[in-house]
């Protein structure tokens, strides 16, 4: 069964949707922009039917209690400490790590710089960080899928999305394969106050290209579609070289950056191969 819960950490407090036994192996999955933790709903559901415990948050900025004003206030070391921090709630001293787009960010750095907390790695669309820089500067045709990262750093970038009702945002869902009644649920959520800005200073205070990113020892499944409008190929095969533990990479034909919406049950059926062959 799911529930809701409040966790607090610190001054602020995190949306947190959990299912299945507390007694059962935990799993963190962290979403990316501009969703949240309603992508991981068939995740969640399958997790616990196999006997592990699921943790899905609304990460800061997405959380209506976690919206702290300021672009310092959401610098990458900051969002990888709420998601350990959230863990230690829970009592889990390790746990398998799943990510989407910028939680696929998080998620790397957290294995790669805490990997004594992370059974196995499970990251989505996003290469490692500093894969995405190699590719950055040797293709051209990734720092044009990426443009919308130095978009969001414009002055009146927060500004303008809200003055269009962030309707460049729900064209972009749709058109990489996320449902319609999907794509609005997203989009109404980022319309509460302070959560756009919120939302959008993860761009701000952040890069997403690290070069300096160590290599990542855990067992690590990295998914990304073909079709995706943001990560290219070149970024995603050179993931393979930054990870030195048990690896494998599964290109999904036909698929979007946003790949958990569109093949749910293909990417459930992925991550609980990789949690019990880990196991």
């Amino acid at each position: 069964m799911t529930q809701t819960q409040q966790i607090s950490i610190g001054e602020l407090t995190f949306t947190v949707e959990v299912a299945g036994s507390p007694t059962g192996t935990p799993v963190l999955l962290l979403h990316g922009f501009p969703e949240s933790r309603h992508m991981w709903r068939d995740q969640v559901a399958a997790l616990a039917q196999n006997g592990f415990f699921a943790v899905a948050p609304d990460q800061r900025g997405y959380s209506a209690g976690a919206r702290p004003r300021g672009i310092d206030n959401y610098a990458t070391e900051l969002l990888v400490q709420d998601a350990l921090a959230l863990m230690n709630e829970f009592g889990a001293k390790d746990f398998h790590l799943v990510g989407h787009d910028w939680g696929g960010q998080i998620a790397w750095l957290i294995a790669a710089n805490h990997a004594d907390r992370v059974r196995s790695l499970t990251v989505l669309s996003r290469p490692h960080p500093a894969a995405f820089a190699r590719a950055m500067q040797d293709d051209t045709a990734q720092a044009e899928r990426s443009r919308h990262h130095r978009a969001f750093r414009e002055g009146d970038a927060i500004e303008r999305m809200r003055k269009a009702n962030l309707q460049p945002l729900r064209t972009a869902l749709e058109t990489q394969g996320v449902p319609a009644r999907d794509a609005e649920f997203y989009i109404r959520a980022l319309l509460e106050p302070g959560a756009i800005e919120g939302a959008m200073n993860w761009y701000r205070a952040s890069s997403i290209a690290t070069a300096a990113t160590p290599l990542v020892k855990v067992p690590t499944l990295y998914v990304w579609g073909s079709d995706d409008a943001t990560v290219g190929k070149r970024a995603a095969e050179l993931t393979s070289e930054h990870v030195i533990g048990r690896y494998r990479f599964v290109a999904l034909e036909g698929a979007g950056h946003f790949l958990v919406d569109q093949f749910p049950q293909r990417i459930s059926a992925l991550l609980l191969e990789h949690l019990q062959q880990t196991a």
